[in-house]
């Protein structure tokens, strides 16, 4: 990046920006759409998926129009972008949707001005622990280009919410509380889309109407952010996040951990990733965390190594459940003779009066595009072909996901790549549990070879930043989610073979949305403690993958 030299002040804040004052402005705008990440921060998709999703949002706003067989209500981001197969957009709730996960997220949509840095296709990132780069909010963009276009040598983030100042003559960010420094960089991407203005354009760095401070743009105002001590969005807590042990998702997806590509002749949906799984060993007994070996200092430890048996031997570990793709599905829906006539397929994206949008693409002698089920808890109905669809392309080990309210139906499963669990305790407290000790989690993984469930079969995988360290305090509750963790690690759910969004590296191990603290004494980078919410947040992501209180009573 070229640094910004002139006859600018030497340091510029709300004030001190020509052109900049808070406000409105009916000017060509252009729409950026964004979603909220598990630390209540807005992080914009590119450009090019931007376009998509504005054009379907403008066409849902025209009473009577229609997209397909009926009302745009849904927007599959896999039509802009493979990468985003598993991801929907739900219009009417403003929600990012992923399908295999069913991990669900807030969106916005945000205008500015055309002449902007969203409108000129500008993006400011700062260089994270891996070398990579991350992008900040558009909301800073913006500001960041209004100083840097008029020759200002440097500014402060503080009125954003940041704790930071960036100078854009040495191109570096400074944290002025630790004075920690950080490469910058601007660089020129895809401009966003030019919309007919339909909301307020924020020509300012940021506006102080109620909108804006608690919204700031359309979308809901969520009342959840977590590993934050401050509940509020632009909380300078609530900054980033990049460790040096951990890989936290910062790019233009939810999560992306790996390139998902379109199911081909699907109508309106996009594919799920294909994947397979395998039988976990456990040498030794995975009691608590004293359970294991003692040592002199009073730190006790215990291990779970994990084998993964060769892939010829997936159907024999799992003989006791049917994983036959039809022998799944009628396990898990009962067929319906009338179909609800108004009612969409959440997978599908079509009528449920109609044939299944994976028709072309999915067949099947017994199930037939035009049966519909529904699932036998949840009660939520489905062309029964696109669940056959769903689970054919997913892990295929007899579980199944409600991709509506979540339910999981079996036991659940991921891709893991062999490795080995450890944990003990010791005396020292975390911040935030001083009237307890600590336990430590080690996480070991080495590099390999992928197998038939991961996206690249017979290809190397990395495995950067192992072992990784991670703290939960050792009392009652901090038991209970070790316990639960123990659950996840043998069913292969904490982590992933994937793409780094911190890095960009692909075919590299990545963790698989259960959140870690892999710090003890700051929160500052939203990884370690005081964190009062972090305990039930990490239970409410493991009761998204099936880890409850059930699983130990088994």
């Amino acid at each position: 990046m070229a640094a910004a030299q002139g006859a600018g002040s030497s340091s510029a804040g709300p004030s001190g920006l020509p052109s900049s004052a808070p406000g409105h402005s009916n000017s060509p705008a252009v729409a950026v759409w964004e979603w909220q990440d598990e630390f209540g921060r807005w992080r914009p998709y590119r450009g090019n998926v931007c376009s998509y999703i504005e054009q379907v949002f403008q066409a849902s706003q025209q009473k009577g129009r229609r997209f397909g067989p009926g009302p745009v209500n849904s927007i599959p981001l896999g039509h802009a972008d493979a990468v985003l197969a598993p991801y929907v957009i739900d219009i009417p709730s403003l929600t990012q949707f992923r399908q295999d996960t069913g991990t669900m997220r807030a969106v916005r949509r945000h205008l500015f001005p055309q002449d902007s840095a969203a409108g000129q296709g500008i993006v400011w990132e700062w260089q994270n622990d891996e070398g990579g780069w991350s992008p900040y909010e558009m909301n800073v963009c913006v500001f960041l280009e209004q100083a840097h276009a008029t020759n200002h040598q440097r500014v402060d983030l503080g009125p954003l919410g940041y704790n930071y100042e960036v100078d854009f003559v040495a191109q570096v960010q400074t944290n002025k509380t630790t004075k920690f420094r950080r490469s910058v960089q601007r660089r020129l991407d895809v401009p966003y889309p030019v919309t007919a203005t339909s909301g307020a354009v924020h020509s300012g760095m940021v506006c102080s109407c109620q909108q804006c401070w608690f919204n700031s743009g359309t979308g809901p105002i969520t009342t959840r952010y977590r590993h934050s001590m401050i509940n509020f969005p632009n909380s300078s807590t609530a900054h980033q996040v990049s460790s040096r042990t951990t890989s936290i998702s910062s790019s233009g997806v939810g999560f992306v951990p790996y390139n998902k590509p379109t199911l081909s002749g699907a109508k309106s949906a996009p594919r799920l990733n294909a994947q397979s799984t395998w039988a976990l060993s456990q040498a030794g007994s995975a009691g608590g965390p004293s359970a294991g070996l003692s040592a002199s200092n009073g730190v006790s430890t215990l291990s779970l190594p994990v084998k993964m048996p060769k892939p010829s031997r997936v159907n024999q570990a799992l003989a006791a459940t049917p994983t036959e793709p039809e022998a799944v599905v009628r396990k898990y829906l009962e067929e319906l003779k009338g179909a609800p006539a108004d009612e969409d397929c959440m997978i599908c994206m079509e009528k449920l009066a109609s044939a299944s949008g994976y028709s072309d693409a999915c067949e099947c002698s017994t199930i037939k595009p035009e049966m519909v089920g529904r699932l036998t808890n949840c009660q939520h109905s489905f062309h029964m072909l696109c669940v056959l669809a769903m689970y054919s392309n997913g892990n295929k080990d007899g579980s199944l996901q409600c991709p509506s309210c979540k339910t999981i139906y079996g036991e659940k499963t991921g891709t893991q790549p062999k490795g080995k669990m450890e944990f003990s305790t010791f005396p020292q407290s975390l911040p935030g549990h001083k009237d307890c000790g600590t336990i430590q989690i080690v996480y070991h993984i080495s590099r390999g070879i992928q197998g038939p469930e991961h996206p690249n079969p017979g290809m190397p995988y990395t495995a950067r930043g192992f072992p990784r360290y991670c703290y939960l305090p050792d009392n009652e509750k901090g038991r209970k989610v070790l316990e639960l963790l123990k659950v996840a690690w043998k069913r292969r759910l904490i982590f992933t073979v994937g793409t780094s969004s911190t890095t960009g590296e692909s075919n590299t191990v990545v963790w698989n949305e259960i959140h870690h603290k892999t710090e003890m004494d700051t929160n500052l980078s939203g990884h370690g403690y005081p964190d009062p919410n972090y305990l039930d947040n990490v239970l409410a992501e493991l009761a998204a993958q099936g880890v409850t209180e059930d699983c130990l009573r088994q």
